[in-house]
């Protein structure tokens, strides 16, 4: 079993960063697809971000250029650096985890809210 720990969501104004942190424990392997997904309200959840077992990231259109997902495999720990935000990047954001793909485990979520 794995389990995924996620923090660093908050309220901040449009225009300013956080950086969500996702900790892993458990069954896990270092070359795992590692990744972020987010859910606002009323929509249904949605991809952010992923980083492949060799490193490689890809990222949805919206936030390219904004956000940047890392990884430190020493500490089992997965980060999604969030700058420029903006009013639609409010959401539930989650982190996951799978051997060979994503959705095979998940974070409990955490809270990101870009208002003024």
């Amino acid at each position: 079993q794995v389990q995924l720990v996620e923090s660093g969501g908050g309220l901040v104004q449009p225009g300013g960063s956080l950086r969500l942190s996702c900790a892993a424990s458990g069954n896990i392997f270092s070359t795992d697809v590692m990744g972020w997904y987010r859910q606002a309200p009323g929509k249904q959840r949605e991809f952010v971000a992923r980083i492949s077992g060799g490193g490689t990231t890809y990222y949805e259109d919206s936030v390219k250029g904004r956000f940047t997902m890392s990884r430190d495999v020493a500490k089992n720990t997965m980060f999604l650096q969030m700058n420029s935000l903006k009013p639609e990047d409010t959401a539930v954001y989650y982190c996951t985890r799978g051997r060979y793909s994503l959705g095979q485990y998940w974070g409990q979520g955490t809270q990101v809210t870009v208002s003024s």
